[in-house]
């Protein structure tokens, strides 16, 4: 599954100049810079577009045409990275947990990262929306971990583990996955389904999520949200294509496509309300 990246332009797409040798330094330096530059948005699916995770798909999309994506896209583009820098690093599969009522047994259908670095496990992911990881995580059960976006840990569940996020005073979990090496077949269909599906969360509202130094950014339809680590939280409602339209290139970076059928969905969500 791991082919060959332009190292050089993503590196210059997310502002990095840090050392290229496989250790914990430059994971988390990469993994930082990687979601402050590179949004999670589903424009793809939402537009009913086809959505590739082909090596050369994902570079030009997220790379060249200043694109984002989700879990997938994100998570592929860092796998093939990191393997090019010498990184021991497998994908996994989890369940998303963050929306689902308890109990529920969620399919597989989130991709993360497992990576190895000198005989110790981290998990990294770019790709969890408004509560992404933007450092990796050791994979060490029932610890505490912070990251410059937050606090962590991971619960043992059975085979699995729960990532859980600190929210307030609480804990809320976000997903749970096993460490089983997930074959490439696995991603497809599932992407296929997100991407496609009437009833995928994809394809029914618009969303993008960027971390940025000190806060988080989201965004669904047209409700953007402000969340900085203090607890602040700042909402607003863009009333015109024009401030939606400024919201996707400005706050979340996204180079938008020459669609003829963008300005009337920018249209339509404007004008539905919250």
């Amino acid at each position: 599954m791991a082919d060959a990246i332009d190292i050089n332009a993503y590196f210059r797409r997310i502002g990095y100049t840090g050392e290229r040798t496989p250790s914990l330094e430059t994971l988390r330096g990469i993994n930082l810079l990687h979601t402050e530059a590179i949004s999670f948005e589903n424009l793809d699916p939402f537009l009913c577009k086809p959505v590739r995770l082909d090596a050369p798909s994902i570079e030009k999309k997220l790379v060249h045409d200043g694109r984002g994506g989700y879990c997938f896209e994100h998570n592929l583009l860092m796998f093939h990275v990191l393997k090019s820098l010498g990184f021991s690093v497998m994908s996994l599969a989890g369940r998303v947990l963050w929306t689902a009522p308890e109990g529920t047994n969620a399919p597989r259908t989130h991709m993360l990262l497992h990576v190895t670095l000198n005989g110790a496990p981290y998990i990294a992911d770019p790709g969890f929306g408004s509560r992404t990881l933007t450092w990796p995580l050791w994979l060490e059960p029932n610890i505490e971990q912070t990251t410059p976006h937050g606090t962590y840990r991971l619960v043992p569940s059975g085979e699995e583990f729960v990532l859980q996020t600190r929210v307030d005073r609480s804990w809320r979990s976000m997903y749970s996955f096993d460490l089983r090496r997930e074959d490439w077949h696995h991603y497809e269909v599932v992407n296929w389904y997100l991407s496609t599906h009437p009833d995928s969360p994809f394809r029914k509202r618009l969303v993008a999520a960027r971390s940025a130094p000190g806060c988080r950014y989201g965004l669904k339809n047209n409700e953007l949200t402000f969340h900085d680590l203090n607890g602040r939280v700042e909402e607003r409602i863009l009333r015109t294509p024009a401030q939606l339209r400024d919201a996707l290139e400005g706050t979340f970076r996204i180079r938008l496509p020459e669609w003829p059928d963008l300005d009337e969905v920018l249209k339509r969500l404007t004008a539905q309300g919250a």
